[in-house]
């Protein structure tokens, strides 16, 4: 298409979407669209524009300046994100569906500067613009170009489409070259699988759809035996089990890139062996999303990027979930629910990382809307394919009752009345050496319905584990995980350290109870001497409120406390009526805090402390251990 035509179709499109009464993307095919799936479209339109005009107002223009010119500049990093030319493809498909020239300039900006500063000889663009860097995410730079240029590439000049098909032949054979099913982490193989397939369909290439057949039997063995959990995040192999013997298991990446591509790769392949794995896997992870549209990786091998609403650079979960609701209606409910979540999370056209950011004054990182927005563009290309989405099928755990345990994780859920819980043992890791994520018998998620989230896993130690795709945490590093600490010499120990602690359950109609068995470790995995070292933690939950009921046989020596950060945003009334009591004032009810000994508000520089992981602010509760011979006893209700 000329510029000529196109800045005519322009003109068109600018008066149709000014007449009364026209929603964004509304035609006269979408009269076949279920009410509920309607509604669903056009909150995925809409949003996508309005990410679409965020990225656009922080797109640097410095013709001057070919190092920056085109890039999406980042409120956050003082670096340019190299993956930023995913975003050609959300905007190809503006400009293509409201024929508005500025997404075909902005998706032609960020194209060029890809070209001019992670381009590389070999077919890759890189992770930043460094040639030394890591290159697997050619992969994701390969399909944004594919779709764009299958789906949209008609509004380009017939010049530039050709440089870009050109280029993505390159960047095809590159992955083609390098990538194995175990080369890395399994997000990128198992991405791998659907890239190479639309690459090579794109090109009408062959080998590079055979390859895609071929790493597809691959990855059917990546699946863990119990609950089909796709595995596979962990270095330094893909396949390496824990000292429990559980493989590495990340739910971010898991539901927001590789099950995606895998689902799209089977359905178009009508692999219905892979597709009945899949099936399997997506119920399992499904087990995990909470009512309010998050996911719930507090246990995640690579919880370090969790945002709650997902993981920081990863494209959401809304293709795979969506695309199966065929098979199970409450995938498309967990479709929409996440959406409206990102939605929530969503200021001035940028997703935040995480439910928090705006009350806590923390800019966003672009790389969760530039990639996010890949997700929304690929459900609206695939509309007409889609089955009906609605929420009227409830996810599991709003129905759930009673405890779910995940022997492939050592991880348990709870539910009983409006309570939603989540107990973690789980001892892979990411690295060794490294404690990260929620662990040691912790209570890493504590949800009610009424209210919403009250206690989340954060990251034991904040680390920068990849320092180009995470933000620094500001201020003081206080871990949000729930937790017995003490510190000796100035070490500190809690049980959050403790890979090895037990978890066993009961429950009858009335009481649910988990009992948690752990000692307090460093981060180098040594146990305190000379104090308490071994500690119980009962967590026993009713309809009408959750205990946390601690203790131990030996004798305590050093100061040794529980720590109760209980998530709240600026601006919530806290008050603390006697000693013992501490209340939270939610929109939606009372939050009040009672326990056996008085409670301590840790003194903070602003009105609350702030985690990146998962992107939460908190009131930081400590309730001391006063005598060993009684138990430690704290009391969550919701009035």
């Amino acid at each position: 298409m000329k510029r000529k035509d196109f800045v005519q179709l322009s003109t068109l499109s600018s008066i149709a979407l000014t007449l009364p009464s026209v929603s964004f993307l509304t035609s006269c095919s979408d009269k076949s669209v279920p009410a509920h799936s309607f509604e669903f479209k056009n909150l995925s339109a809409n949003l996508l524009k309005d990410w679409s005009d965020g990225m656009i107002r922080v797109q640097i223009n410095n013709p001057s300046n070919l190092e920056e010119h085109g890039a999406l500049g980042c409120p956050s990093c003082s670096h340019i994100h190299g993956r930023c030319m995913d975003a050609v493809y959300p905007f190809l498909y503006m400009a293509d569906v409201t024929g508005d020239e500025k997404y075909l300039d902005a998706a032609i900006l960020v194209m060029d500067w890809a070209e001019n500063n992670v381009s590389q000889e070999n077919g890759s663009w890189t992770v930043v613009p460094n040639p030394k860097s890591w290159k697997g995410i050619t992969v994701f730079g390969a399909i944004a170009l594919a779709e764009a240029l299958h789906y949209h590439g008609h509004v380009l000049e017939d010049e530039r489409r050709k440089i870009w098909t050109t280029r993505l032949e390159r960047a095809g054979q590159y992955v083609y070259d390098i990538f194995t099913i175990d080369f890395t982490n399994i997000n990128y193989g198992g991405t791998a699988i659907y890239g190479l397939n639309l690459i090579g369909r794109v090109l009408q290439n062959d080998e590079l759809i055979t390859k895609s057949k071929s790493l597809a039997e691959d990855v059917k063995s990546y699946f863990t035996a119990n609950e089909h959990l796709l595995f596979g995040e962990c270095k330094p192999n893909a396949d390496k089990l824990s000292t429990k013997g559980l493989h590495g298991v990340d739910l971010g990446y898991n539901v927001e890139e590789t099950l995606n591509s895998l689902v799209m790769y089977a359905l178009k392949e009508k692999d219905d062996e892979l597709i009945q794995i899949l099936t399997k896997s997506l119920n399992s992870h499904l087990e995990f999303m909470l009512p309010d549209g998050a996911w719930d990786n507090s246990w995640g091998t690579r919880q370090y990027k969790w945002s709650y609403w997902g993981s920081r650079t990863c494209d959401g979960s809304q293709p795979a979930f969506a695309m199966m609701a065929h098979i199970n209606p409450a995938f498309g409910t967990a479709a929409i629910k996440n959406t409206e979540l990102l939605q929530r999370c969503t200021s001035e056209g940028l997703i935040h990382g995480g439910p928090h950011y705006i009350s806590h004054g923390i800019p966003p990182c672009v790389h969760h809307t530039f990639t996010h927005a890949k997700p929304l563009t690929v459900l609206l290309d695939h509309w007409d394919q889609l089955p009906e989405l609605n929420t009227n099928t409830l996810l599991p755990r709003v129905a759930a009752d009673g405890i779910k345990k995940f022997k492939d994780l050592d991880v348990s859920l709870f539910a009983r009345g409006d309570w939603r819980g989540t107990i973690s043992a789980y001892d892979a890791i990411y690295k060794d050496g490294e404690y990260r994520q929620g662990t040691g018998g912790s209570l890493s998620v504590l949800y009610h319905n009424k209210v919403g989230l009250l206690c989340t896993a954060s990251m034991a130690i904040y680390k920068m584990v990849e320092a180009y795709n995470q933000q620094p945490n500001p201020g003081e590093d206080f871990a949000l995980t729930p937790r017995i600490e003490t510190f000796k010499n100035g070490v500190w120990y809690s049980n959050i350290f403790d890979r090895a602690a037990t978890v066993h359950s009961e429950e009858n109609q009335t009481d649910i109870r988990l009992t948690a068995n752990a000692v307090l470790k460093d981060k180098s995995n040594e146990i305190v001497t000379e104090t308490a070292s071994g500690f119980e933690l009962m967590y026993q939950c009713s309809k009408d409120s959750l205990q946390i009921i601690a203790k131990t046989d030996e004798s305590i020596t050093e100061p040794t406390a529980f720590v109760l950060p209980m998530v709240s945003p600026t601006g919530e009334k806290v008050a603390q009526p006697k000693p013992n009591e501490i209340t939270i004032q939610k929109p939606e009810g009372l939050v009040r805090i009672t326990a056996s000994v008085p409670l301590k508000i840790k003194e903070t520089p602003k009105e609350r402390i702030f985690n990146m992981v998962p992107g939460a602010e908190a009131v930081p509760i400590h309730a001391y251990f006063e005598d060993k011979s009684q138990a430690l006893e704290i009391k969550i209700e919701v009035l």
